[in-house]
C-alpha cells in the first residue's frame, strides 16, 4: 500500500502494513526512545484468528460520547473504498465501511479477524477458489441490509482502474481475467470470477493465491450496492456499515464524522463505538498542530495527529515522560523511484544514490533518525517474510553520501557536471517539504547533476505523483507491505504489466524481460519456496537495474492530548488505532 505522502515532502511517515513486529504505546511504561529492531521480530498482522467474535469491550475509563479531534498536515485525495490505497484513508475509511476481514487490536499485536465474513475465507486444495460466507443481518447506515451481491459487486468494481485509478491491483495478477475483464463500467456482462450462492460469495483465481484473506482486509473488498453506485461521487460519501458514517466533508480540507446507528457491535469483532464523532482537519501546518497539543489545553485535550512529531517536540515530550506519545514500528520503505524510461544508463541511476543527501534530507524534513525513520538497502522493509539483506551499492547502507562517486558514475556514462537534469516533484506549501527540497538539491547538485524541483501541493502531490506524462523523471514515494509476505510489493508494484496502467502502481516504470520471467517463475511456486525467493528479486531488480533508491525505512512518534484514550501504533498502517479510541474520563 502506498503511503501517506511522498518521503521528500514529508516532516512524518505514516505507512500501511505489516512487517514490523511490535508497536510502542503512550504508557510511557517501557524505554521507547526508538522503534524495536523489527528484524527480531515476526512481522506485523501475522497473526490470526478466525473465530473472533463481537462485541469488543469498552474500556472502563471511556466516556459515552465526546468528540475526538484529529489535525494533520496529510491530504487524502479520496474515500472512495475501491480507490483508498495510500494508508490515511484506509485507516479513516476503516471506521466507516468494513470490509470481508479486518486487522483488530487485541493484547497488543494487530490480528487479522473476519468483519462482514464470519470467517477469514475458505480457500479450496489450491488456493484457486476462496468463498467467503457474509453474515447476516448487517446493515448499512440507511437501514437496507447488505447483500452478498453487494460484495461481489465490490469486487467487479475493483477491476475498473481506467474510471478509478490508485487502487491496489493484485486482483489483475491473480483474479480469474484479471487481465482481460475492466470492470462493470464497461464489461456490462457477468463477471465470471465471482459468484454469489445464497450467503456465499466465491472468488476465483487464475493463478494461486494462498494469501486472499489478507488482500480481503482493504477497503477494496467492502460492500456496495449497485443501485447507489456513483463511481465519480461516491467516495463524497461511501455508505457506512461500520461504528461511524460521514457528516460533512470538504475534500483536502476537512472530514466530520458521526454515529451510525444501524452498526451492530455484535458482529464487529474489532471496533467499539464510544465517541459521539470525529473532527479530521486536513492540510494544517505541523508547528501549530504540536504547539496545540503539547500545551493541552481545552479541545486540545481530545486532539491527536497521525504526523510524526518533528524533533524539538519528540525531546519535550520525552523529557515529560513520553505518556502522550506513542511511538512504534512502520512497515514502510520510502524511495525514489528512477524513471526506467528516462534515466535510461544504470551509471546515472546508481549516481543518483551516492549523491541522495540521506541524513540530512531527513533532518531538513523534521524526521528524527533512528526513531522515525532509518537507512535501508532493500525494497522490502525489516521483518517481511523472506527479506534478504544486500547492498546494491557496496559500501552504501542508506545514509552515505558520496559526491565524488556521483560524479565519477557521471562521468562514466558520458556525462559534464551539470549536464544530467534531475527533476522531481514537491509541496510548496509545506514547509519541510521546502526545506527538504533545498538539502535535495544541494546534495543533486555537489554529485554533479541539475536538479530541478517542481512545484506542487499537498492537496494535488498525490495525483501528481501518478501521473504518466508528468514533467518529472523521479517520483518520491514508498510502499508499505499489505500483508506479512513479500510478493505483493512485488505484485502491486514492480510487475512490467503495470506499466501504463491508469494511476501509475509501476512508479519506476521497470519492464525488463529477465525481471518479468523471475517475476512470474515465483508466482508459479508453492508459498514456502515463494517466500525466499521474493527476497531474491528484490536483489536482482536493485543490483541489476538499480530502479529505486532507498530513502529509509519508517517508524512513527504520533503525539496526542490527555484525555485521548485507546491510542495505540496501528503497526499494520502506521496508524492509531482508530477502532478502539475514545475520550477518557
Amino acid at each position: 500500500m502506498r503511503p501517506n505522502k511522498p518521503a521528500v515532502a514529508m516532516a512524518t511517515a505514516v505507512l500501511l502494513t505489516l512487517a514490523a513486529c511490535g508497536g510502542g504505546s503512550g504508557s510511557g511504561e517501557e524505554d521507547s526512545s526508538a522503534p524495536q529492531d523489527v528484524a527480531e521480530g515476526g512481522a506485523a498482522g501475522s497473526g490470526k484468528d478466525p473465530d473472533a467474535e463481537g462485541p469488543v469491550e469498552v474500556p472502563e475509563d471511556a466516556t459515552d460520547g465526546g468528540t475526538l479531534n484529529v489535525d494533520t498536515i496529510q491530504s487524502p485525495t479520496t474515500f472512495d473504498p475501491t480507490r483508498t490505497y495510500f494508508v490515511d484513508g484506509y485507516g479513516v475509511l476503516g471506521m466507516v465501511t468494513r470490509s470481508l476481514t479486518q486487522y483488530a487490536y487485541i493484547d497488543g499485536e494487530m490480528v487479522l479477524v473476519p468483519d462482514l465474513a464470519t470467517d477469514l475465507g475458505r480457500p479450496n486444495e489450491d488456493n484457486t477458489e476462496w468463498t467467503f460466507t457474509i453474515k447476516e443481518g448487517i446493515k448499512y447506515e440507511d437501514g437496507s441490509e447488505v447483500e452478498p451481491e453487494d460484495v461481489a459487486y465490490a469486487v467487479k468494481r475493483s477491476f475498473a482502474i481506467e474510471e478509478l485509478p490508485e487502487g491496489p491491483t493484485f486482483n489483475l495478477t491473480y483474479f480469474l481475467d484479471g487481465d482481460k475483464y475492466k470492470g462493470p463500467f464497461q464489461d456490462k456482462g457477468e463477471y465470471r470470477g465471482v459468484e454469489v450462492d445464497g450467503q456465499d460469495v466465491t472468488i476465483k483465481m487464475r493463478r494461486p493465491f494462498a494469501e486472499m484473506d489478507y488482500y480481503a482486509a482493504l477497503p477494496a473488498f467492502t460492500a456496495i450496492p449497485e443501485d447507489k453506485d456513483d463511481p465519480e461521487t461516491y467516495g463524497d460519501h461511501p455508505l457506512a456499515t461500520g461504528p461511524y458514517k460521514f457528516g460533512d466533508y470538504k475534500p483536502g480540507t476537512s472530514l466530520s464524522l458521526v454515529r451510525n446507528d444501524q452498526w451492530d457491535p455484535d458482529t464487529d469483532p474489532g471496533r467499539i463505538q464510544a465517541l459521539d464523532g470525529w473532527e479530521f482537519r486536513f492540510g494544517q501546518d505541523q508547528a501549530k498542530v504540536e504547539n496545540v497539543i503539547v500545551n493541552d489545553t481545552g479541545t486540545a485535550q481530545t486532539t491527536l495527529s497521525y504526523d510524526s512529531v518533528t524533533p524539538s517536540t519528540y525531546r519535550l515530550l520525552q523529557e515529560e515522560g513520553g505518556e502522550r506519545l506513542v511511538e512504534g514500528t512502520s512497515p514502510c520503505t520510502y524511495m525514489w523511484y528512477l524513471d526506467q524510461t528516462q534515466i535510461e544508463e544504470k551509471e546515472v541511476r546508481q549516481a543518483i544514490g551516492w549523491a541522495y543527501p540521506y541524513r540530512n534530507a531527513w533532518r531538513a524534513a523534521g524526521l528524527i533518525e533512528g526513531v522515525t525513520r532509518s537507512g535501508g538497502t532493500t525494497i522490502l522493509p525489516p521483518g517481511t517474510d523472506g527479506r534478504k539483506e544486500y547492498e546494491a551499492l557496496p559500501g552504501q547502507d542508506g545514509t552515505v553520501t558520496d559526491p565524488e562517486k556521483s560524479k565519477a558514475l557521471l562521468k562514466e556514462a558520458g556525462y559534464a557536471p551539470g549536464e544530467y537534469e534531475i527533476k522531481f516533484y514537491f509541496q510548496t506549501d509545506v514547509s519541510t517539504s521546502v526545506a527538504a527540497k533545498e538539502e535535495i538539491v544541494k546534495g543533486l547538485e555537489a554529485g554533479g547533476f541539475k536538479a530541478t524541483p517542481i512545484a506542487s501541493t499537498s492537496d494535488t502531490i498525490r495525483t501528481d505523483e501518478s501521473n504518466y506524462d508528468a514533467p518529472i523523471n523521479i517520483r518520491s514515494s514508498g510502499w508499505c507491505n499489505d500483508w506479512p509476505a513479500g510478493g505483493q510489493a512485488f505484485s502491486a508494484q514492480w510487475d512490467g504489466d503495470l506499466v501504463g496502467v491508469e494511476g501509475m502502481p509501476n512508479l519506476s516504470n521497470l519492464s525488463e524481460p529477465d525481471i518479468q520471467k523471475e517475476y512470474d517463475r515465483i508466482l508459479t511456486l508453492p508459498p514456502e519456496e515463494a517466500i525466499p525467493a521474493w527476497g531474491g528479486l528484490d536483489e536482482m531488480i536493485q543490483t541489476e537495474y538499480y530502479a529505486a533508491v532507498i530513502t529509509g525505512y519508517d517508524g512513527v512518534a504520533m503525539i496526542h492530548g490527555s484525555k485521548v484514550g485507546g491510542m495505540e501504533n496501528n503497526n499494520v498502517i502506521g496508524l492509531p488505532t482508530f477502532a478502539i479510541m475514545y475520550v477518557a474520563e
